[in-house]
């Protein structure tokens, strides 16, 4: 799909997820019904989501881990995106450097690191070796927010 000033106008006036597409229609000069239109086929597309995100850290009993991963093989993108199905998996980044992929990982209480290599890692073939790193600080970061 193809995002054009338009898209990406709408996109901007989307960081407050609340604001309604006729005011946001308004200050664009389109029809309402033009930015719903819009709003709709980026989200099928996969290019926009509309979320409530939180800063992790605010959340008691979450943490947030990065994994590296190397694999035995380079189907990065088909292996990427069984890593995106598992549980606790933010996001997976396809990366150059010593690791193929970047996991952003959330773990709570009830599914900790251990359940998280044990029972979701372990499925995976073709996977080498891992690295975590716990994220002790962070700045910036959002991730969705989970419920027990």
């Amino acid at each position: 799909m193809e995002i054009d000033e338009i898209n990406l106008a709408i996109i901007n006036h989307l960081r407050d997820g609340r604001m309604p597409f006729k005011k946001i229609a308004d200050l664009l000069a389109l029809s309402e019904g033009t930015v719903r239109a819009r709003v709709k086929k980026l989200k099928e597309e996969g290019v926009l989501d509309i979320t409530a995100l939180v800063d992790p850290e605010a959340v008691p009993e979450q943490n947030i881990v990065l994994v590296g991963v190397r694999l035995k093989d380079m189907d990065l993108v088909k292996k990427g995106e069984e890593f995106s199905k598992l549980r606790g998996v933010i996001s997976v980044c396809v990366v150059t450097g010593r690791f193929d992929l970047i996991l952003t990982v959330l773990l709570t209480k009830e599914f900790p690191m251990v359940k998280f290599y044990t029972e979701e890692v372990a499925r995976l073939e073709n996977v080498r070796a891992v690295e975590t790193f716990v994220v002790y600080k962070s700045f910036n970061l959002k991730v969705p927010l989970t419920l027990p």
